[in-house]
């Protein structure tokens, strides 16, 4: 391993790049290969968010400060992460509603400390600059505009739609934060990329629906515009956090473990 990493370090940036690029590839192949019911992924993603919130927890717990978190953030995957335990109640139960409780206590957890704990002085409001409203009001718009065609009352289906949206965008204001304070906390960085790891075991559940010749995505992109909206928030959310990614692994290929986000990351 030591002799791995010494090689990797070596490398150019774009050996480097191709050498990250190739890693995904495989472990994309090794998924199809090895997951035999694909829904596991999503349950996979929703793990990786939480463990990404514990992260937060033990940030705070251990260091006791919240420096480089962004609130706004928090308060948008608590609220996305309400609506759709709510929707999941109404709609559907399964252990996807499990998950989603558990990491929305571990969210509620953390803005307790972010706001009402003696570790709240630490918060560095100034760096975090994208309040949650800006966010909220565009996503409830496209919500109305659209949502799912089921048979469930249309308030849920807005609501269901106002969540998928959220969940795409809600790490912008995180990311923008990292990027006023220079240089990323490491427990941050770790936290941001756990969300990363989520959302690519979100899309290698559709990637491998392709793989293995399932054209319902297909199809349904021809159905309305419902899906190719979730469609193009997946893309979203999986380019703002590929990026940070690509920086986060860059970091420690060079030996340096310090995250510094250029400034066209978001």
């Amino acid at each position: 391993m030591l002799a791995a990493s010494r090689w990797i370090k070596q490398r150019s940036p774009k050996e480097k790049t191709a050498l990250g690029c190739v890693a995904g590839l495989v472990l994309l192949i090794i998924l199809w290969r090895t997951i035999e019911d694909h829904d596991t992924l999503f349950v996979l993603a929703e793990a990786a968010h939480f463990v990404g919130i514990g992260l937060l927890g033990w940030k705070i717990y251990s260091k006791k400060s919240v420096a480089g978190l962004s609130l706004q953030t928090q308060i948008l995957t608590g609220m996305f992460l309400v609506v759709r335990l709510y929707c999941s109640f109404m709609m559907e139960y399964d252990i996807h509603t499990l998950l989603d409780l558990l990491t929305a206590a571990a969210t509620a957890a953390v803005l307790f400390a972010m706001l009402g704990s003696q570790v709240a002085s630490t918060y560095q409001a100034d760096l975090d600059t994208i309040k949650f409203y800006y966010v909220v009001i565009p996503c409830l718009l496209c919500a109305v505009v659209a949502h799912p065609y089921t048979s469930h009352w249309l308030p849920f289906r807005i609501m269901w739609a106002v969540c998928v949206y959220l969940e795409a965008v809600s790490v912008f204001p995180q990311l923008r934060m990292m990027q006023n304070s220079k240089v990323v906390e490491r427990f941050t960085a770790h936290y941001v990329f756990c969300l990363g790891l989520s959302r690519f075991f979100s899309c290698a559940h559709w990637v491998l629906q392709l793989l293995d010749g399932n054209k319902y995505l297909l199809t349904a992109l021809g159905s309305g515009l419902w899906p190719v909206m979730v469609l193009l928030s997946e893309v979203v959310q999986t380019v703002i956090l590929a990026d940070f990614c690509f920086y986060y692994v860059k970091s420690y290929a060079d030996g340096t473990g310090i995250l510094r986000l250029p400034v066209g990351i978001v």
